[in-house]
């Protein structure tokens, strides 16, 4: 698979999407968040929230040359609502938001790799560990069980079960759960555009690492994007984490990777795989 200008047009413009649709949910879900999409140079920028890791701009340079306007919109968008300006760039934009950002004192803060995997005349068996898409009814026992694996602790707030409710409640979105010993101890989701898989959200909580249900995860959804007619998937990963194995180990290859950059103070390192592709927030404990 070659991994050029089109192949990347099509995910960044697939993770543009869901990053409007998570401002969209939150805008159904806490209309007080002020949630809000900004179109600008080619991407969109992303509002859920001054501190949430949903909140971010993707999809620049994709589509030709950015101008120095534009970078200053997003710029005045973020700046008036308290926010830090967190740019996806991927490595196949247009040289000119490249341009820009290094003059304006952009800083890489953090890469991650975009793997995909064809799915054309594949076939995927179930897996042998539990998995099944979650029930209408469980999208408490889904947000925590994401929470809970990401964020490393069993006490969740309001404001971080509101990041996992508002993946739920994504258009088009489906969520997943993993069982290990009857309980629920992994999650995961997907969003399909235009026969395009994206996987993300995927999570395991303390205690139930390294028993494969990231992996269970993953082969479930694919065999659920391939009965829905989609011809190729994508996920992104930490560099060289765990789940950059666990995605190699069910036949994805790294595309490229993105570097995340930011204008102001280098904040700590937040999970945005989480997000649809965006977010989707960034790694993805196993």
């Amino acid at each position: 698979m070659h991994a050029g200008l089109e192949l990347a047009r099509r995910l960044e413009a697939a993770e543009a999407l869901n990053g409007v649709a998570c401002a969209e949910a939150h805008q159904r879900l806490n209309p007080l968040v002020g949630a809000a999409m900004l179109e600008v140079g080619g991407g969109f920028a992303i509002f859920v929230g001054a501190e949430s890791p949903l909140t971010h701009a993707v999809g620049l340079g994709m589509r030709g040359a950015v101008r120095a306007d534009e970078i200053e919109r997003m710029e005045d968008f973020y700046g008036a609502r308290g926010a830090t300006v967190s740019v996806e760039l991927c490595p196949l934009a247009d040289a000119s938001l490249i341009e820009l950002l290094g003059s304006r004192g952009y800083r890489v803060t953090e890469f991650n790799n975009v793997l995909v995997r064809a799915l054309t005349a594949t076939e995927i068996a179930r897996a042998e560990t539990p998995v099944r898409p979650a029930n209408a009814d469980e999208e408490q026992l889904w947000v925590r069980t994401v929470g809970r694996a990401f964020l490393e602790k069993d006490d969740l707030t309001p404001e971080e079960m509101d990041v996992g409710s508002a993946i739920w409640h994504l258009t088009g979105s489906r969520c997943y759960l993993a069982f290990s010993g009857g309980r629920a101890g992994a999650a995961g989701a997907m969003s399909m555009h235009a026969g395009l898989a994206t996987l993300f959200a995927d999570g395991a909580m303390l205690g139930f690492r390294g028993a494969g249900l990231q992996s269970a995860l993953i082969r479930e959804r694919l065999r659920a994007a391939i009965e829905e007619g989609c011809d190729l998937a994508t996920a992104a990963t930490l560099s060289g984490s765990v789940s950059q194995r666990n995605y190699e180990r069910c036949g994805f290859q790294v595309a490229y990777t993105k570097a995340i950059l930011v204008r102001r103070s280098i904040s700590s390192r937040r999970s945005r795989r989480l997000a649809p592709k965006t977010a989707p927030p960034r790694s993805n404990p196993t």
